[in-house]
């Protein structure tokens, strides 16, 4: 006997449309779909460009859930592999260790205990 259900491709987005789908979604990836990544399938489309999503079944269909996935391109493979990464990162999180200003001047330690010598009496 053939299968007779209706096959459908729905976004990950607009699974609120689709009350069935979506319980079933809920009910196969309790936790979402990031901890059964295995589950994920590359599909291919007409124009040379592809897709990524995960099967679910229902009563009386069977979709293919897309899922957006963000793979690597070329250009964040090459920064990471000349090191421009680590320094967007540190210029971002606030430059070097030393602490400067614009003018080059040293700025001042504000935590002065920890110069204390612990006797208050001196």
């Amino acid at each position: 006997m053939a299968d007779t259900k209706k096959r459908h491709v729905v976004s990950y987005e607009k699974l609120s449309s689709h009350p069935d789908l979506a319980a079933a979604f809920a009910e196969k990836y309790p936790k979402g779909f990031n901890d059964y990544l295995q589950d994920l399938v590359k599909y291919p489309k007409p124009d040379g460009t592809s897709f990524y999503a995960v099967t679910v079944e229902t009563s009386d269909a069977i979709y293919l859930v897309k899922i957006n996935v963000k793979t690597d391109d070329l250009e964040d493979v090459a920064r990471w592999l000349e090191g421009e990464e680590d320094a967007e990162n540190e210029a971002v999180a606030g430059g070097s260790a030393d602490a400067s200003d614009a003018s080059g001047e040293t700025l001042p330690d504000d935590n002065i205990a920890q110069y204390s010598s612990g006797n208050d009496d001196e």
